[in-house]
């Protein structure tokens, strides 16, 4: 099988564009999908740094990635939902580290699957599974966020924030979020109704009033200042700080859901996501979508391409 891989923890140049890979065994609840599409993710160079070295078991060689988009090659015998030639999106992390998305083939657990939306591409869907479940249960589970909710989205053109917009929009919520002023028009397009300039100083103190719910996706000072913000903390939400726990928020991590991918395919087929791609790389150049993603700032999302 081809793919990229690594054999060891380090930084970007420990990846090789391989030949020799093994062909994944296919489990009785595995799906095998041929990936046409991986989404790259900043967790990406977190696992291949080795930095979630003590959460997951890790089998060397490592192929990165756990969003994909592509076609259903083989099923197991326990695999009900899914057939082959069936075009599917999801998030596939697995119970290790070792069969990611960055490869020809990827087995994944039925659970981390659903059906491809039909109106997005497979680049456009292989961007989408990490960064919209991330956004879609932070708001509808941590926050609890519907019609009429003042809704403040932090970091709101980044990958995550970009699909919390959309999707808090989506809920009937009026939604305000913060990036810099050349993004501003980017996130009204998308349905923010106002935009903060985070770089003017404390959010709080912009405001004109306290909003009902805060999306976290910085953490720091900025995770800091939330209470200030919000008229009930426990309505504060934060992806990247487990500190959020301590001051009455929620802490999300997110997981691989099938009725979540559902609702979000169900969202972008109603023209109420859309995913825009910040730069689609071929498979052998993912060392320069990794620095990409790494450098930050990336408006939209980064993706290789396989097929």
């Amino acid at each position: 099988m081809r793919g990229m891989a690594y054999d060891r923890f380090g930084d970007d140049d420990v990846l090789q564009l391989r030949d020799d890979l093994p062909d994944p065994p296919v489990g009785p609840d595995t799906v095998l999908v041929r990936v046409h599409a991986a989404g790259v993710n900043p967790v990406d160079m977190a696992i291949r740094a080795g930095h979630l070295a003590g959460a997951y078991p890790h089998h060397f060689p490592i192929v990165p990635g756990w969003d994909v988009a592509g076609v259903v090659e083989a099923v197991g015998p326990a695999v009900v939902t899914f057939a082959p030639g069936d075009e599917v999106f999801g998030y596939v992390r697995r119970d290790d580290v070792q069969w990611g998305t960055a490869a020809e083939l990827v087995p994944a657990p039925q659970r981390c699957l659903w059906h491809k939306p039909r109106s997005l591409s497979f680049t456009e869907a292989g961007a989408l599974p990490l960064a919209g479940l991330t956004a879609y249960q932070a708001l509808t589970e941590a926050l609890d966020v519907g019609e009429g909710d003042r809704v403040l989205v932090h970091r709101a053109s980044g990958g995550v924030g970009f699909n919390a917009v959309q999707i808090a929009v989506a809920l009937g919520a009026h939604v305000i979020g913060t990036a810099s002023p050349r993004n501003h028009g980017f996130l009204r397009d998308a349905g923010a109704a106002e935009v903060l300039d985070y770089s003017a100083g404390p959010i709080s103190e912009q405001l004109s009033e306290p909003v009902d719910a805060v999306l976290d996706l910085v953490g720091g000072d900025t995770l800091a200042d939330a209470p200030k913000q919000v008229r009930d903390v426990s309505r504060i939400a934060s992806v990247v700080d487990p500190s959020v726990n301590d001051m009455g928020g929620r802490y999300v991590f997110v997981r691989p859901e099938q009725h979540d991918l559902e609702e979000l395919a169900r969202m972008a087929d109603a023209g109420q996501l859309r995913v825009p791609i910040a730069k689609a790389f071929p498979l052998e150049e993912l060392v320069a979508a990794h620095r990409m993603v790494a450098e930050g700032h990336v408006r939209g999302k980064v993706v290789v391409t396989v097929r």
